[in-house]
């Protein structure tokens, strides 16, 4: 059993349900156990992020998907400490070699949602991490209308708001970033069965 944790943090509601589709995805490949650990304001105490226990299960993870809504043009603050705190695993890096992902959601169609997949990247690599990329072509480029990748992201999954208003457009991801969000998951989990070597 080889076991994949998403780390995120999600503040509308929207990175969760990424973290949801990409462990639905991930939970496709036979033998891999899927974890989703939620970053919550309970866990910041006097200005700093403090959770034991989601920390060892990281570091018992054979991957960790990281996530965060972008904010500003990068990760939410609450995820910022999250990732400060983890500095005293990179210190003895206790997760090197492990397989890494990442994922953001944004309000706009750009939204530099970039700059957060390159922070969660740079910080795996920091941490000696094997990054793993979407690998699927934009759908239009492929005449295909299931709106995979639509927002041709390679480094990590974006997903973007989508028109709805109300308490519809809260509870909601458009389709094609749900389906990006789910293959992202079963390509990763994939990827941690190759390098574990797992027939």
């Amino acid at each position: 059993m080889s076991n994949l944790a998403v780390v995120y943090f999600s503040g509308s509601g929207k990175t969760h349900l990424m973290a949801e589709a990409i462990a639905e995805g991930a939970t496709q490949v036979i033998g891999m156990k899927v974890e989703l650990l939620r970053i919550v304001e309970e866990q910041i105490i006097k200005g700093a992020w403090q959770d034991a226990e989601i920390l060892e299960k990281l570091n018992q993870a054979d991957a960790i998907v990281f996530g965060s809504p972008t904010y500003m043009g990068g990760v939410a603050g609450q995820f910022k400490l999250f990732i400060d705190a983890a500095s005293e695993v990179w210190f003895r890096q206790g997760w090197k070699d492990k397989i890494a992902a990442g994922f953001t959601h944004g309000s706009c169609p750009s939204g530099d949602q970039q700059s957060t997949l390159i922070y969660l990247a740079i910080n795996a690599a920091q941490h000696g991490m094997l990054w793993v990329n979407v690998g699927d072509l934009p759908s239009q480029y492929l005449e295909k209308d299931d709106g995979v990748n639509r927002l041709g992201s390679f480094l990590g999954v974006m997903g973007q708001g989508i028109d709805m208003s109300g308490e519809e457009a809260k509870l909601a991801l458009a389709p094609g970033d749900r389906l990006t969000a789910f293959l992202f998951g079963k390509r990763i989990a994939e990827a941690v069965q190759r390098w574990n070597h797992v027939p």
